[in-house]
């Protein structure tokens, strides 16, 4: 048995993400009544991560880990409990101080995934035949760092996508608008009057963003050359490395958000570790 627990180290939760999360979970008391001993949570937030990385039901979870209902469980009361978005923005607070966000240019893309079960803000996928598919909108600093987030369903237009993005990072962070000059790329799914009338009058960011065909010519022009909003494209890669997002299971979309939540967090701390 302790050969199977060791095999799944590299899919547990890193000790740099437990160390900041158990100080926000929820504090459970003990029952005077005695009865069954509460699950090591560490063992549950394993759990939890596993099943992140690989995608597999909760019952596939291997035993040695924690049980998938008991994983479960834990599960939907932290997310109920905001434990998720609270890493996440505990570990942008923390990279902000250590390293530095870098706000001069930022970036928004988004990824359409796929949503067998349907579910809560899912749509019919036009890439896709139809089929039932999520778009995730990600917004991330110079350096790639997610830093906001919106989840709608695949045949939700961008515009909508792109407010919720960057309210979530104001939100987030505390930002009461951008107003400071800061540059936004975007890529030419985003080239309207609608959306540059948004982005430069309602949030004050200094847009770029090409239309399709100056966007083909620069491409020719400069093959080895990469547009600055490379780095949200990375990220996106990056995070359909986790199974559990690159094909979203949940019919809550809270559930799958949370997901999104605790991969932004290893992301961000992965990188602060790079740093420090």
């Amino acid at each position: 048995m302790d050969g199977a627990v060791t095999s799944f180290d590299q899919f547990c939760l890193p000790d740099m993400i437990w160390e900041r999360m158990q100080n926000i979970l929820p504090k459970y008391r003990k029952s005077r009544k005695g009865g069954r001993p509460r699950k090591d949570l560490r063992r549950v937030a394993d759990a939890i991560f596993y099943r992140m990385r690989t995608g597999c039901q909760w019952k596939a979870i291997p035993p040695s880990l924690c049980p998938g209902s008991t994983a479960f469980s834990y599960f939907k009361q932290w997310v109920d409990k905001g434990v998720f978005a609270k890493l996440w923005k505990l570990a942008l607070e923390e990279y902000d101080e250590l390293v530095g966000l870098d706000w001069r240019w930022q970036s928004v893309d988004g990824a359409m995934t796929k949503a067998p079960l349907g579910g809560e803000s899912t749509g019919k996928n036009p890439t896709d035949r139809g089929k039932k598919g999520v778009k995730r909108s990600l917004m991330t600093d110079a350096d790639g760092i997610p830093v906001g987030l919106a989840v709608d369903g695949a045949n939700v237009h961008d515009i909508r996508l792109l407010q919720l993005t960057i309210e979530d990072c104001f939100r987030r962070l505390g930002f009461e608008q951008a107003g400071s000059g800061e540059h936004l790329c975007l890529d030419k799914g985003y080239d309207s009057t609608a959306i540059r009338e948004l982005v430069e009058t309602a949030y004050g960011y200094i847009s770029h963003i090409r239309s399709r065909g100056e966007e083909k010519r620069a491409l020719k022009q400069t093959s080895r050359e990469k547009p600055r909003r490379w780095v949200v494209e990375r990220t996106h890669g990056w995070l359909n490395r986790f199974r559990a997002i690159l094909v979203r299971w949940e019919k809550r979309v809270e559930n799958h958000i949370a997901v999104l939540h605790l991969a932004c967090a290893y992301f961000t701390l992965r990188r602060l570790m790079v740093f420090g």
